[in-house]
């Protein structure tokens, strides 16, 4: 079923996770809602998914799903033809997540877009890169990563063909890490190898892992090709959260004028009913709706909804929704040629 268009193909959304690699800021939300870049990772990815015109979006949720069921439902419902939503009740890995969306899916073509990735390019090139493969059982994009034991790989033919992957090798003689993004038109296999990979309780890091359902349809004859992907943000570690965040307000940035006294150096991202008084903000900085900031200077930061930051000083911070945060105001009488540090 080659060369699928996008009202044919459904895409499937895992972003049931913990996201235990972002606490603190997952202890009160799911991984997929917390904010960079000023909304919330799933928004991201859903604002690139929209010209992919797919037939039906499903999401899996699960650890507090409610919260992001209701921000999609309130931002995205009249986007998209039709959104469904399947809950993974217990973390079995993504393997799992992709086998209970089975009954949603049926025969139809399927897009994976993991819920912690986000690609600078949209979704529908990539259906661009899938056709262009020609005849095939689905296409993975890859990347040329340097440490391909924390990655998925593939290893390819002389022809471009997988004919094996690999999750998290200890050594491998591949450099093409998984990146996040599969288009499979043989669903009927890929289900049919999820369940041989379940029943049969075929784990990794206690996970039933896409990755070993993939080699089982390989095995069993799936001709699986690749595209390559070269700029993907990945949101799932706190490392790398505020980098995401600087490489997205650079894509998008916006003229701030909700502030009072102020100074705003772009790139910045502002939600609604922000107060800004009195304070430096910028570069790189988001702050999400319902935040007040007064007498402080922020850079290289991510807050949250509904904080109060009160004469701070921050840099490369991230502070999470209904944070207060006062420090103590500074009176100085200072001499020549003094260095002050705070």
């Amino acid at each position: 079923m080659t060369g699928c268009v996008g009202d044919q193909i459904k895409v499937v959304i895992p972003a049931a996770g913990v996201g235990k690699r972002l606490y603190p800021h997952t202890l009160t939300k799911p991984k997929s809602m917390v904010s960079v870049a000023g909304k919330p990772i799933i928004g991201h990815i859903l604002d690139r998914l929209i010209d992919v015109q797919a037939e039906e979006l499903v999401i899996v949720v699960g650890y507090m799903k409610d919260k992001a069921i209701s921000y999609i439902d309130a931002n995205y419902s009249s986007c998209f033809g039709k959104i469904s939503y399947v809950t993974q009740d217990k973390p079995l890995g993504l393997g799992h997540s992709i086998y209970i969306t089975k009954d949603v899916i049926g025969d139809s073509p399927i897009m994976i877009a993991l819920g912690d990735m986000i690609f600078k390019a949209g979704y529908k090139k990539f259906l661009k890169f899938h056709e262009k493969n020609g005849e095939c059982s689905g296409s993975i994009g890859v990347k040329i990563v340097d440490m391909p034991q924390y990655y998925g790989v593939v290893y390819l033919d002389d022809e471009g063909t997988i004919f094996k992957l690999e999750e998290k090798p200890k050594l491998s003689t591949s450099d093409l890490g998984i990146a996040g993004i599969y288009i499979i038109d043989d669903t009927p296999l890929l289900f049919e190898s999820l369940e041989k990979l379940i029943s049969n309780d075929i784990k990794k890091e206690g996970e039933y892992q896409l990755t070993d359902a993939l080699q089982i349809m390989v095995e069993a004859g799936a001709m699986l090709k690749t595209f390559h992907v070269h700029d993907w943000y990945d949101c799932g570690r706190a490392d790398t959260l505020l980098e995401v965040n600087r490489l997205l307000l650079a894509e998008n940035p916006r003229d701030i004028i909700r502030s009072t006294n102020s100074i705003i150096i772009p790139p910045v991202a502002v939600g609604y009913g922000v107060e800004i008084v009195n304070s430096v903000i910028g570069p790189d900085v988001s702050i999400a709706d319902d935040t007040v900031v007064k007498n402080s200077i922020i850079a290289d930061s991510i807050l949250g909804s509904c904080a109060k930051i009160i004469n701070m000083n921050l840099q490369t911070s991230i502070l999470g929704d209904a944070v207060s945060l006062a420090g103590k105001p500074n009176t100085l009488n200072i001499g020549d040629s003094s260095t002050i540090e705070f």
